[in-house]
């Protein structure tokens, strides 16, 4: 059983729904979870938010959020979780807001992901440093670290 097949098993026997705000993994969480059949008795929905106009139009992230911590951020991948439970019927959400490369800056190196979690009330955000690895690399690593942060809610 893959960790995708694990979070579904995991959801639907906690009765829970699932979305997802995506950013720089542009839908590969629900893809992965989609994959597998029977999904939609736990998926809800998921937003790919790539812009910043989508991620304040659709999930509610404040524009002065972005403008003092960047897209990339535990405070902006934070608000979009929350702001996905809010768009959403689920209980529980998993956000994604990264650089998958190429490139970057000095404050913000490629394969920096900030990660929500958003479960009721609790919420909780984290940023992993992938390290440049390359683009397909540091998504594929984000979506199963996205996988592994809703098997843990769960």
């Amino acid at each position: 059983m893959n960790i995708a097949e694990e979070v579904l098993e995991k959801a639907k026997l906690s009765g829970v729904m699932i979305c997802v705000a995506e950013s720089c993994t542009g839908g590969m969480v629900a893809a992965a979870l989609t994959d597998i059949p029977g999904s939609s008795a736990v998926l809800e929905r998921g937003f790919v938010t790539y812009t910043n106009a989508a991620k304040v139009e659709m999930l509610g992230v404040t524009p002065q959020a972005l403008d003092a911590h960047g897209a990339v951020s535990e405070q902006v991948a934070a608000q979009m979780a929350q702001g996905a439970l809010r768009a959403s019927h689920a209980q529980l959400a998993v956000s994604i807001t990264g650089i998958a490369g190429p490139g970057g800056s000095e404050h913000k190196p490629e394969g920096r992901v900030c990660f929500g979690v958003a479960l009721g009330a609790t919420l909780r955000s984290e940023t992993v440093e992938f390290g440049s690895r390359g683009r397909a690399q540091v998504r594929a690593a984000a979506r199963d670290h996205a996988l592994k942060l809703l098997l843990a809610a769960l």
